[in-house]
């Protein structure tokens, strides 16, 4: 059989099978296997209690008194006092803090659900860990317990959602740290991972409820493009950052991206295709809308070079498209040799 450890590396597998084969009752090693998914997904106490003939409370109180003999051996137990040795280097890297499924792949062979699984179980019989279940708000993790508790690791939690919440838009760590009163910020990092509450995105940090860290729609995910662009795009160029990006989801069509642009009053185009966000100065019109605006800031007429000019700051569009316009729509009139007002 393959080594259970070696170098930094844990075959969470055999380890786990090693610390099962001490459980005398081959029971209260299926219970305790099955509760975990040490071999196949987690089961609730209702299945295995059928499963096994037995009650549901009769199931939750083997696996409770298993689990309380075996962190009662604590390091005794087969290879626990290595695996707490590289769980302990890993999370002091780490910000002493670290969500399961970002520490698997560290010291396991993969990052499998069943993996998690292996090594989320470790960490529960290991005395120098402490580990956050998975709720609402939590994602599974767990801590250096030298460091924080189980307790305390939530509260610290607390304090930076609260200093997100104070600084009211999404924020760097280092912004964030210096509101929670935390110097440490790879640890304020590491806690704000451990939150199903906070997101993060091309390095903002924010409430996963906010749109610029946590975008669940196509309008939110133009916006963002746009935003950290910098400067006007394409629909078809839109399409493809989305695509390209690490968003959860971004398997969206160049009509569906177009379409949202045109609907949401966020985006202004101007040009053909080219859309820009309007909290740039952009206002929503055609050519013609932007021409009369420019007159109408003047009160008076304009050379059409200067109108051109003023047009070409918020349109991307040629330049004999604005003299037709000009030349063409009603609202407009020649005052003098190629100077342009407004009609009356």
């Amino acid at each position: 059989m393959e080594e259970a450890i070696t170098a930094e590396k844990i075959n969470v597998e055999n380890v786990v099978r090693d610390i099962l084969a001490t459980i005398e009752r081959e029971r209260e090693r299926e219970i305790i296997a099955r509760r975990f998914g040490l071999f196949d997904r987690r089961e609730t106490l209702e299945q295995i209690g059928e499963l096994l003939g037995i009650t549901r409370e009769r199931v939750r109180q083997l696996e409770k008194a298993v689990i309380t003999r075996l962190k009662a051996a604590g390091e005794e137990l087969p290879h626990i006092k290595d695996v707490q040795a590289i769980l302990n280097q890993h999370l002091s890297d780490m910000g002493h803090v670290a969500r399961t499924e970002h520490i698997t792949p560290k010291l396991a062979p993969s990052n499998s659900k069943l993996d998690q699984s292996r090594v989320a179980f470790l960490a529960h019989l290991s005395p120098q860990i402490a580990v956050v279940e998975d709720n609402d708000h939590f994602y599974h993790a767990i801590g250096l317990a030298a460091k924080h508790s189980e307790q305390a690791i939530r509260e610290h939690v607390g304090k930076v959602i609260e200093a997100i919440t104070k600084i009211g838009q999404p924020s760097s760590i280092k912004e964030i740290a210096a509101a929670s009163d935390n110097q440490d910020e790879k640890h304020v990092q590491a806690l704000a991972t451990v939150s199903k509450n906070v997101a993060n995105l091309h390095g903002r940090w924010g409430l996963t409820k906010w749109p610029m860290v946590n975008p669940k729609n196509i309008r939110d995910k133009i916006y963002v493009i746009l935003h950290d662009a910098k400067k006007p795009m394409h629909f078809s160029e839109i399409a493809e950052a989305i695509k390209q990006s690490d968003f959860k989801r971004k398997d969206v069509t160049t009509q569906a991206i177009h379409n949202e642009l045109i609907k949401d009053n966020r985006f202004v185009l101007i040009g053909r295709g080219i859309y820009a966000l309007k909290e740039w100065g952009y206002k929503r019109g055609t050519v013609a809308d932007v021409i009369a605006e420019v007159l109408k800031k003047e009160g008076g007429s304009l050379h059409r070079d200067e109108i051109v000019r003023r047009v070409l700051k918020s349109r991307q569009v040629k330049e004999t498209t604005i003299l037709l316009n000009l030349q063409g729509k009603p609202q407009f009139k020649r005052v003098a040799k190629a100077t342009y007002g407004l009609s009356e």
